[in-house]
């Protein structure tokens, strides 16, 4: 009996970047002989083979960031623009990143104009009629796209710790629903991504006032019911409240080619091998090692496995 397709999408610009800034605050940034930092490349293939391994999926595939400007930059200029240029140590290892994930066979989606999330969204919302579709990230935005057999999977620090979300585990954590969750996104608004909702409106104040009135329109609906102070921010904060949300939201309409047969996984590939000798992956030759030792292992314990 065949069991259920599972989908893992994985979030490649959050792993590169947690991986390269792991080891590069030490200054290990593991420079092979032909002057290429692959701090960032070797941790990154580390935490997507762990994952393979401890999820199993049947089918995976790797979102990119094409690029800083997106759609968002052109509905408010400074989305994102106090984010600083990637040290020059990563700047080569992105393509890398792409070249070493591609030897796993592992498609690299990526749209120009588009960010990862949004590709990781549209694919998600595609596929998960039928069958389980799991996201990997460390960013909790990805949280919006939590819906029936969509699940959410957040990197904790180290390798193969996570914390995963279902549609009913968020809802029972945070009492609204994952749509309404870009809503509070929009209230509180997100410093790291430069926009800035309601200013004086803090995460607490948002996640009540979404509980309390459902959306941003039944709190606008309902503004008089809102404490002076608050009335004041939401007045003020009008037209950069409409903004925020579009920009908070994801876009789950990106135009990507994609065909779910090509993200196969049928296991490590020899190519994949050939690869991590030539670039002189070391981490990543050990950990092959060990995954190799764990399923001899567990063939000999199972024999009818």
């Amino acid at each position: 009996m065949n069991r259920q397709e599972h989908l893992l999408l994985i979030d490649g610009m959050a792993l590169l970047f947690r991986a390269f800034f792991a080891t590069a605050v030490s200054g290990q940034f593991m420079v092979n002989s032909q002057g290429m930092p692959t701090n960032g490349v070797q941790g990154f293939i580390k935490h997507v083979l762990t994952a393979i391994e401890y999820m199993r999926p049947t089918h995976a595939a790797i979102c990119w960031d094409m690029g800083s400007q997106t759609f968002r930059n052109e509905l408010f200029s400074d989305y994102k623009s106090n984010r600083q240029a990637p040290p020059v140590e990563l700047q080569p290892q992105f393509d890398l990143a792409k070249e070493v994930a591609g030897s796993f066979l592992l498609p690299n989606i990526g749209v120009k104009g588009y960010e990862a999330d949004d590709c990781i969204g549209t694919i998600a919302k595609q596929e998960h009629q039928g069958r389980r579709v799991t996201i990997l990230s460390g960013d909790k935005d990805l949280l919006q796209l939590l819906d029936q057999n969509i699940e959410v999977t957040l990197l904790q620090k180290g390798f193969g710790n996570y914390l995963t979300y279902t549609e009913e585990s968020f809802a029972h954590q945070y009492a609204i629903t994952p749509k309404q969750f870009i809503d509070v996104k929009a209230l509180m608004g997100d410093p790291s991504d430069g926009y800035p909702g309601v200013k004086g409106i803090g995460e607490k104040t948002a996640f009540k006032l979404v509980r309390e009135f459902g959306t941003i329109d039944g709190i606008l609906e309902n503004i008089e019911q809102l404490t002076p102070s608050q009335q004041k921010k939401m007045r003020e904060g009008f037209d950069m409240l409409h903004l925020s949300r579009q920009l908070a939201e994801i876009n789950c309409d990106v135009p990507l080619v994609w065909d779910i047969t090509e993200a196969d996984w049928e296991g490590v590939s020899k190519e994949a091998e050939e690869a991590v000798e030539q670039l002189e992956l070391k981490t990543v030759r050990r950990h092959l090692t060990q995954m190799k030792a764990a399923a001899a292992y567990s063939e000999a314990a199972d024999p009818f496995a």
